[in-house]
């Protein structure tokens, strides 16, 4: 038998040509349309319930806009760190160089975010937007032109809150123990800035290693001649901390640091929150900002995510505030990223991020200035915890609303800087 011959003729052959090249160019078109950011967080190690919460808020951020920004559809590609500097370069990395990504968010902790920045600079053609890390070096020394923070940094989240132990809660000597890194470095640097100055004493500073688990030693070697502790400690850290001071009979007041005792740690089952009811920290939110932005992010994030905590935790709403930030400047130039992403690095530099606590903006290093939040820790009628605005301070860049000469004086935040003995 025969084969049977087909016999097209030359506008059929025409059409055909033309349909597949149409479909092609559709395919391409599509392609185009996706546009892929890398979403990195600590999902393992000490701040694997932040890291959690803070794809959580990124994953918001995206779904107010229904998955688009500049006439794209954006694709997450998720990456995975443990809080370790060099493990985070590798995720990084991996998402850049072999995913592809066209912009990258994150990471979520101090040090990480300084290994980062550094390895931006080997990337001019990628925009890497910070995550929630928070340690000052990373814009303040040798910034890069490619890496944009659009969440206020550790010291500038305890701004006011030295000033308020002092003067309000009448605490003259205090004592310090914290995590041994550069975000916490920060974190006593903003409290003790106004502390010192308002004439405060640190008369001792016991110093861990991230990832702590047994507290003993580091519990008895805490003078007893103080009238509080500074705690500056985030994540399963403090958890542990927090508990087994308790346990052994600790009972001086505490002023925590700003993820001392937020949602990851007040959430945690397995110890008694009441011991901390009361205890100041300071940050960039608050768990009772009784506005109708914060209500809204409050409630969508609630309904969004059934397996999340009672409200956003800090690392949420950084995550959400810097994706948006990413997203907004999509729109103003209409997903353009050409040129190594030149109008796009201009719209973001101009941007002002209209976040559920008020307007950010960056300055001349690409870093945050934002309002600031003191809270204390109280119980609500249905028996959860959350932090209570006590006071607000206003626009806080990051000289710590000292003044560029004061602060330069001062220095940066290390393990013996500031020290008002």
């Amino acid at each position: 038998m025969e084969p049977i011959k087909r016999v097209f003729s030359k506008s059929a052959l025409a059409s055909a040509v033309t349909l597949a090249l149409g479909l092609g160019a559709s395919a391409g078109v599509m392609a185009q349309d996706v546009l892929k950011v890398g979403l990195l967080a600590t999902l393992e190690g000490p701040f694997a319930a932040g890291g959690a919460d803070g794809m959580r808020g990124a994953e918001l951020a995206l779904k107010q806009r229904n998955g688009m920004a500049g006439g794209k559809k954006i694709e997450f590609v998720k990456g995975s760190s443990n809080a370790n500097p060099d493990v985070a370069v590798n995720a990084t990395r991996k998402l850049v160089e072999q995913d592809k990504v066209q912009i990258m968010i994150g990471p979520l902790s101090g040090g990480e975010g300084i290994a980062v920045k550094n390895y931006s600079k080997s990337q001019p053609g990628i925009t890497f937007i910070n995550g929630s890390s928070g340690a000052q070096g990373t814009t303040l020394v040798d910034p890069s032109p490619n890496f944009f923070r659009f969440n206020t940094e550790g010291a500038q989240w305890m701004v006011g809150l030295g000033d308020y132990a002092f003067k309000d809660k009448g605490y003259k000597r205090m004592a310090l123990i914290s995590e041994d890194y550069s975000f916490p470095y920060s974190q006593v640097q903003g409290f003790m800035a106004g502390f010192c100055k308002a004439g405060g004493k640190m008369v001792d500073k016991v110093w861990v290693p991230l990832g702590t688990k047994d507290y003993a030693s580091a519990i008895a070697k805490l003078p007893r001649d103080v009238d509080a502790l500074l705690v500056v400690l985030g994540g399963s850290d403090a958890v542990n901390f927090l508990t087994q001071y308790e346990q052994a009979g600790g009972n001086k007041p505490i002023i925590g640091g700003t993820i001392t005792v937020d949602q990851t740690v007040l959430s945690f089952r397995g110890r008694r929150p009441e011991a901390i009811v009361g205890t100041p920290t300071a940050g960039p939110m608050a768990d009772s900002l009784d506005t109708p932005e914060w209500k809204a992010f409050v409630n969508d994030y609630k309904a969004t995510f059934k397996d999340g905590f009672p409200t956003p935790s800090l690392f949420a709403f950084l995550y959400y505030i810097n994706t948006k930030a990413a997203l907004d400047a999509l729109d103003a130039v209409k997903g353009d990223l050409s040129n190594n992403q030149a109008a796009y690095r201009a719209a973001l530099a101009r941007n002002v991020v209209k976040t559920p606590v008020g307007d950010y903006t960056v300055d001349s290093n690409r870093n945050a200035i934002g309002p600031n939040f003191i809270t204390e820790v109280a119980k609500g009628p249905d028996g959860k915890f959350f932090n209570k605005v006590v006071r607000k301070v206003d626009k806080v860049d990051q000289t710590l609303n000292l003044g560029k000469a004061e602060f330069d004086k001062m220095g940066l935040g290390t393990r013996d800087n500031p020290d008002c003995k």
